[in-house]
């Protein structure tokens, strides 16, 4: 039965840190908000992606953000832009895209009349870092965590069950934490592709942070290679210089130098990379739900990744690929070892990889639960489906 629509659009702001984010995770749930009769606006900070947000048909609302910038000065300006963007809009919910946003967005929407639905894709260094700094922070940041997302018309939203038990045990009220895994990825466009031929090539995609665990990809390639294995190793991504995680970009290069290893910086296409490799690798501390795996399942490669939150929701022990502890390069040069060896068994992952994807992770079913929630938060169905 279709339920009954207010006459007026209810009016739905994404929040976000930058464009490109938006664009890369987000727009299969605003599509289909759009869908469901919302009225969807993006407020972030532009680069190049303003004609693209646009012609989906959301409004944009460009903002004077820096992101990863400590000045409280600039914390204060971008509190009052986005304060300031609030009151005229009225938006009826916000979606505050990751931590910083969520953060911020929350100071903004205090005593406003404004649903505030605060998404989480992982916890970000400062709950996974042992440095001085993050030991420091991290209590401070529990302590503002649980009182915005415990305001009076303030919700969470995870993508895995781990996140889901932290933020409730920072003590924010478990009947305002929801869980849905990840952004999804469009099973139409990313099909199962055929092997590639020549020496078995491993890839990792994502932005290039000491936190992806790429330090430790590195030196698991390196011992392969000592053992005279002729694996070679694909890097698509780009350092990220707000992150204080990002590495620095002459080790960067310096892998360049080493035999086997091929940088591909930024590719828009990321067919273009699975088409070209055998195995998915991601060994992160500490993860939401990486949509790079569930885009290289989704295209038929077996997964190769750390045993923590985020990374385990989509890689399966022994049913699509292969669980190894963080920080661990003998165990993920094993890892690597075995599937190179047994084409058979990354056939089989790869086929158990695209069946999940196809039954979990589909964009039209996460956009879909995603409405449901919206609508929920808003009063808009007649009964909470539960999520």
């Amino acid at each position: 039965m279709t339920l009954p629509r207010p006459a007026a659009a209810p009016v739905l702001l994404y929040l976000v840190t930058e464009d490109w984010y938006f664009l890369s995770h987000r727009i299969p749930m605003a599509l289909a908000a759009q869908r469901a009769g919302y009225e969807v606006h993006v407020a972030t900070h532009v680069v190049d992606g303003a004609e693209r947000i646009e012609a989906l048909g959301f409004q944009l609302h460009p903002l004077k953000w820096r992101r990863g910038s400590l000045n409280p000065f600039d914390l204060i300006a971008i509190i009052r832009e986005v304060r300031t963007l609030y009151r005229r809009l009225a938006p009826d919910l916000v979606h505050h895209v990751a931590l910083q946003p969520s953060v911020i967005g929350s100071l903004a929407a205090r005593g406003l009349a404004i649903a505030q639905l605060n998404a989480f894709a992982g916890l970000g260094s400062t709950f996974t870092s042992q440095s001085l700094k993050s030991r420091l922070v991290r209590p401070v940041l529990k302590a503002l965590l649980r009182w915005i997302l415990n305001g009076r018309r303030a919700s969470a939203l995870v993508q895995n069950g781990d996140d889901r038990d932290a933020i409730t045990a920072v003590g924010v009220d478990a009947d305002r934490v929801f869980l849905i895994p990840g952004s999804g990825v469009d099973v139409d466009v990313l099909t199962p592709l055929p092997e590639p031929e020549g020496d078995v090539t491993i890839a990792y995609v994502g932005r290039l942070l000491e936190d992806k665990g790429l330090r430790t990809v590195i030196a698991a390639h390196d011992l392969l290679n000592a053992r005279g294995l002729p694996v070679r190793l694909l890097i698509a991504g780009l350092a990220d210089p707000a992150n204080p995680a990002s590495i620095p970009d002459a080790e960067i290069q310096s892998w360049a130098r080493k035999p086997n290893v091929t940088l591909l910086g930024h590719v828009n296409d990321v067919r273009w990379v699975w088409a070209r490799a055998h195995i998915a690798v991601l060994l992160s501390r500490r993860e939401g739900l990486p949509k790079s795996l569930l885009e290289a399942a989704a295209c038929a490669r077996p997964i190769v990744a750390s045993d923590v939150p985020g990374c385990r929701e989509i890689a399966r022990n022994g049913v699509n690929g292969l669980l190894v502890p963080p920080d661990d390069p003998q165990a993920l040069a094993a890892a690597i070892e075995q599937l190179t060896r047994d084409p058979a068994l990354r056939r089989l992952y790869g086929a158990a990889g695209r069946h999940l994807v196809e039954t979990e992770f589909s964009s039209a079913r996460i956009g879909g639960k995603t409405v449901e929630l919206y609508d929920r938060l808003l009063g808009r169905t007649l009964a909470a489906a539960a999520l």
